[in-house]
């Protein structure tokens, strides 16, 4: 792999471009880009050479079309080999070491309330799914950043490998290229078949998921696992972690399943979870009560379990509770006295 020389930025989320790009351009990288990019670089006075420039010809169709062009796709699908070197001098083509680009922000688009279909289909990026799969496809010569959380990690390669990236980076992020593009295009076929009342199934689907975190572990200790959110929120949000490590799968799924059940009760109602399935649950007078009744069901099973209260947990009840080893309890209160026992 030879030293990045020529690079092409095109974000819609400008986070830390301006670091980045005086970064590359104080190693010697040339900057090609366009549109919104190119004027925030030029404006913080970092050299930058229009796409239009290099392709001499105009960005046109109200900015439809930018780079698709052959003289930008030539220099960064061309391996670099004699042959297609060669083929590039020919027709006076650079190749281009470096694409970082983000997405137009079809997510955020569609999240809001006003959005119309038409505002959703300008937003369908065209140009930047495109250079990020023909960078990715030619990752053994060229890098392909989609993110600002990947600035960083590129400098920390470069300082380390004499502005070159090494190949593992550069299969990493060939593949978080892929992964990016495709919950793109998940999200918007999702869209569209809402939009115009598509209720078939599909022929093809796609989930668009997103990481939200790491988690402990799998559903056994040596298994690694991640929670992924698949719509626009992060479900998580809707809680708060009051005590305790990090949750694991099996807390997560467990949790799921107890709020599932305490939410179809208006009454007192306690449930014990252990392995997604019920291990005690009840009614009662009293949220004591019916705590009682559901660890007496199988006092043997909740060992570990997890509980879920469809009410304020109380001093006593959590008196009650500490006696029992459980995972996580899960309601919609505590009060101080119970936080105090609890969280012992």
């Amino acid at each position: 792999m030879e030293m990045i020389k020529k690079a092409i930025i095109s974000v819609s989320d400008k986070t830390g471009i301006e670091k980045l790009a005086k970064y590359l351009t104080d190693q010697g990288v040339e900057i090609i880009s366009s549109g919104g990019t190119y004027k925030v670089l030029e404006n913080a006075g970092i050299p930058v050479t229009q796409v239009s420039d290099v392709t001499n010809f105009p960005e046109i169709l109200d900015g439809r079309v930018k780079t698709l062009h052959p003289i930008i796709f030539s220099g960064i699908l061309a391996r670099r080999n004699e042959d297609h070197l060669n083929q590039l001098k020919e027709q006076s083509i650079d190749p281009i070491d470096l694409i970082i680009v983000n997405l137009y922000p079809f997510e955020d688009t569609i999240a809001k309330k006003e959005t119309t279909t038409e505002d959703a289909v300008e937003n369908i990026d065209i140009g930047g799914p495109s250079l990020i799969r023909a960078a990715a496809k030619n990752y053994l010569y060229t890098t392909v950043i989609v993110s600002s959380n990947q600035y960083d990690e590129l400098i920390s390669e470069m300082e380390n490998n004499k502005n070159q990236t090494s190949a593992k980076f550069r299969q990493r992020c060939a593949i978080r290229a892929f992964d990016h593009t495709a919950r793109y295009n998940a999200l918007i076929s999702d869209y569209l078949k809402n939009a115009f009342d598509e209720k078939s199934f599909s022929e093809e689907l796609s989930l668009a998921g997103r990481k939200i975190s790491d988690l402990r572990y799998g559903e056994n200790p040596h298994q690694e696992a991640a929670y992924y959110s698949f719509s626009q929120k992060n479900p998580l949000n809707d809680f708060k972690q009051l005590h305790g490590k990090e949750l694991s799968y099996n807390n997560l799924l467990d949790l799921d399943a107890a709020l599932s059940i305490v939410k179809e009760f208006d009454e007192n109602f306690v449930v014990i979870i252990k392995h997604t399935n019920p291990c005690g649950a009840a009614v009662g007078d009293t949220l004591l009560d019916a705590y009682k009744i559901a660890l007496d069901s199988d006092s043997l099973s909740a060992f570990g379990g997890i509980v879920g209260v469809n009410g304020e947990i109380d001093g006593k009840l959590a008196e009650a509770m500490s006696g029992h080893f459980f995972e996580c309890i899960i309601a919609p209160g505590f009060s101080d006295e119970a936080l105090t026992v609890l969280q012992k």
